[in-house]
């Protein structure tokens, strides 16, 4: 039966005049979409990979040769790297946090019937509908020490939060909760959606508090949900670059990704910044693979 779906067209049609099947016609859309990916995206990574392991610079003419492992041991020997990997985790780990507990507790506040509640939500997801640029220098207007609101209603007189060693990172770091709480929130506002009502209903009915209900009920049927935006959100925060060169130049919010543009693109050390983006992304591909080893754990509960 399959083979005939995938085989028959309508006699009438245009398609079926020509000769065409289905199955002609479906790699007709598929085959230039995968030539498409493999130009655009796998091309360039297994170009890139070869440029890692020579010392190649994009700004000189003389021809490159290679060096093997050389990039690869310099980089990981480089204690300034480690300091940038170690300020980058510390980055994920205060902006990732910080948007899936104002995610959740946003959908927490959505998953009810109020007025106007369409056009709330849809406000609350302006924020990562924006440019990451044009945020960064919002917020760097917000956090101006001069004439800045921030500073103005905590009465913190003139604390110049991006030029403080301290928290400038954090101040970075609070911009990208801003804005990508809404993502949370709205994969959050899915999975409870989904949780069915009668569980509400018998808990009620046995007097259960709302502790209860919440991690007995609520949590755990959300939890798969929440593990996929967190999923998304750890990729994308060790990948964060605009946000944070827009907004600071402190050492001390110097992220890996600000790091390899500086290696690319301004000491012009092209085979060295491509050692450091394939380590980059080691780190993030085993970071993710133990997320998704435990939400299989999840779904099988």
């Amino acid at each position: 039966m399959a083979s005939v779906a995938l085989t028959n067209l309508d006699p009438a049609s245009r398609a079926a005049a020509r000769g065409w099947s289905d199955l002609t016609i479906r790699n007709m859309f598929i085959i230039p979409t995968l030539v498409f990916l493999i130009v655009f995206n796998i091309f360039p990574l297994i170009y890139s990979l070869g440029y890692s392991f020579t010392n190649f610079a994009a700004n000189r003419t003389e021809p490159w040769q290679f060096v093997g492992l050389q990039n690869y041991r310099e980089l990981l020997t480089d204690d300034h790297i480690w300091s940038n990997f170690v300020i980058t985790a510390k980055y994920v780990i205060v902006s990732v946090a910080g948007q899936m507990i104002v995610g959740f507790g946003l959908a927490l506040l959505l998953n009810r019937s109020f007025p106007m509640k369409g056009l709330i939500t849809t406000l609350l997801l302006l924020p990562m509908m924006m440019s990451a640029a044009v945020v960064g220098l919002f917020w760097q207007l917000l956090y101006s020490p001069s004439w800045g609101p921030i500073n103005y209603v905590f009465g913190l007189g003139d604390f110049a939060w991006l030029s403080n060693p301290d928290s400038a990172l954090y101040a970075v770091a609070i911009t990208d909760i801003w804005m990508w709480s809404p993502f949370v929130m709205l994969l959050s506002l899915a999975g409870l959606s989904a949780v069915p009502q009668h569980l509400y209903e018998a808990a009620a009915i046995d007097r259960a508090g709302w502790w209860y209900t919440f991690t007995r009920i609520t949590l755990p049927l959300v939890s798969p949900i929440l593990l996929i935006a967190l999923i998304f959100r750890t990729m994308e925060a060790f990948k964060t670059f605009d946000i944070a060169y827009t907004m600071t130049t402190q050492p001390t919010a110097e992220l890996i990704a600000i790091r390899l543009y500086k290696q690319a693109f301004q000491q012009w050390d092209t085979g060295k910044s491509c050692a450091l983006a394939y380590i980059v992304l080691i780190m993030v591909l085993a970071i993710t693979n133990l997320y998704v080893k435990y939400l299989n754990k999840v779904k099988e509960r």
